[in-house]
């Protein structure tokens, strides 16, 4: 499955020379001229990294980042700039970044601090053992397989049910892959599996509908993302 990035860069012949050379190494790129349609894009879609550049007109890559980071503080982000001040630097760490390039730079240190960021990024977000999960207003109890909003029992899950929530909200905020789920919950990855995985989705979302600031997302082909706004 490739890793899907958005790319926001305003020069349009850096902009496409470096899309096709990530493209070229098996990324699925999106690229995006400016800041407003960087985050028009971020928005409508989902991604496993944004390269951000910092200098552009209408928005600039520190505020994008800022934004983005109000809707996903957990997205993975790399900042491309021309300046080298260090207070330029700084500002793009505090901003969460999780790296940072000067450019001139070699295409090949890009790719290798972008596989090292989404290698970070693919690690589960909490402890798999962790007997409760805290999903917005909701509190899942892993060993009852009971579901509260607040003090108050909503369900009792079913097995595969319990298995499904706890995976998605180890990879919360992050693509929760398809295949990994039917594998490690269902056995097998086939049509009738997945078939079946969507309807435990469809009770899920059912389950969680009381808290608008949790949204289970189906990434087309892909996988899911619960989605917990803070």
């Amino acid at each position: 499955m490739q890793n899907h990035i958005l790319l926001v860069e305003d020069d349009p012949n850096f902009g496409e020379v470096l899309k096709d050379y990530l493209e070229l190494n098996s990324f699925k790129v999106t690229l995006a001229r400016d800041g407003e349609e960087g985050l028009d894009r971020f928005r409508n879609g989902f991604y496993d990294l944004c390269i951000l550049d910092v200098m552009m007109p209408k928005k600039d890559g520190f505020t994008l980042a800022s934004e983005i980071r109000e809707e996903n503080k957990h997205q993975p982000m790399i900042f491309l700039t021309a300046k080298s001040m260090k207070n330029d630097m700084l500002e793009g760490f505090r901003l969460g970044a999780d790296d940072y390039l000067t450019k001139p730079f070699d295409a090949e240190v890009l790719l290798y601090k972008i596989k090292a960021v989404l290698n970070r990024g693919s690690r589960p977000v909490v402890d798999a053992e962790d007997s409760q999960l805290i999903i917005g207003k909701y509190r899942y109890d892993t060993s009852l397989r009971e579901l509260y909003l607040g003090d108050q029992l909503v369900r009792k899950l079913s097995p595969k049910e319990g298995d499904l929530l706890k995976l998605m909200a180890q990879y919360r905020n992050q693509l929760m892959p398809r295949g990994l789920a039917l594998e490690k919950i269902w056995g097998e990855d086939n049509y009738f599996t997945g078939r079946s995985m969507d309807v435990y989705v469809a009770k899920l979302r059912k389950y969680l509908k009381d808290d608008p600031n949790v949204e289970i997302v189906n990434i087309h082909s892909e996988g899911f993302r619960l989605l917990i706004r803070e």
